[in-house]
């Protein structure tokens, strides 16, 4: 891996540590390192009625001041394929920017995390954090950014669980699910990138960590590079 993007803030890392648990969960996965993870070994998530989704918020609607849903999200309807997209986009241009609308919203963590100052800990830690993996993500791609060709995004679905409230620091729910890989090729040579975790928000996939939950300086992480 290239260098990492670094911005040293103390309080962010104790405050990462104390969140631990945080949209991860009390089974997070362990890395060996930026570059290594292993996938969730998580329940199976409840029967959820897919037949019978609420339909999404449009793009000019904050979803998060909606109330959430039990519906499970797929991987393969337009908002998340979009979402996905600007992901890519972000990396490969590195900016960030690009990809917020594919971040679990503000508004909805507001809903969810029964702690003191969610609004701080999402600015400061969660979108900070996210920023940081992007530009690394970038740097990680290096020369062959502008030529490598997005194929797609696997999301492991049977590993997703519904967490109740009470885990997690929560005082809501949300399916989550640990393995997501976004896969590239560069020059006909595939390759993918991990993303440590999604949450749902009614019926739709948000990326919440890009990299590890836990650090130990607010630095940009590629995690589970392959290829």
């Amino acid at each position: 891996m290239s260098r990492k993007t670094n911005l040293c803030l103390a309080a962010v890392a104790a405050t990462a540590a104390l969140l631990a648990a945080g949209c991860g969960g009390s089974t997070v996965p362990r890395s060996s390192g930026p570059s290594s993870g292993v996938h969730a070994q998580a329940a199976p998530a409840p029967s959820a009625a897919r037949s019978t989704p609420v339909p999404s918020a449009s793009r000019t609607t904050d979803p998060g001041t909606l109330p959430q849903t039990r519906v499970l999200p797929g991987d393969r309807d337009a908002p998340f394929t979009a979402g996905a997209q600007e992901l890519w986009q972000a990396i490969v241009q590195d900016k960030p920017q690009v990809a917020h609308p594919f971040f679990f919203p503000r508004s909805a963590y507001e809903q969810v995390k029964a702690i003191a100052d969610p609004d701080d800990d999402y600015r400061n830690r969660l979108i900070a954090w996210y920023d940081l993996d992007i530009h690394a993500a970038h740097e990680h791609l290096g020369p062959d950014a502008a030529k490598a060709k997005f194929v797609g995004v696997d999301v492991p679905e049977g590993d997703a669980a519904w967490i109740e409230p009470g885990a997690e620091y929560n005082k809501g729910s949300y399916y989550r699910v640990y393995g997501t890989r976004l896969n590239y090729q560069v020059d006909g040579h595939a390759a993918s990138i991990g993303v440590f975790s999604l949450i749902s928000w009614r019926g739709e996939w948000y990326v919440v960590h890009l990299g590890p939950s836990t650090r130990a300086a607010s630095e940009g992480i590629v995690y589970d590079a392959r290829g």
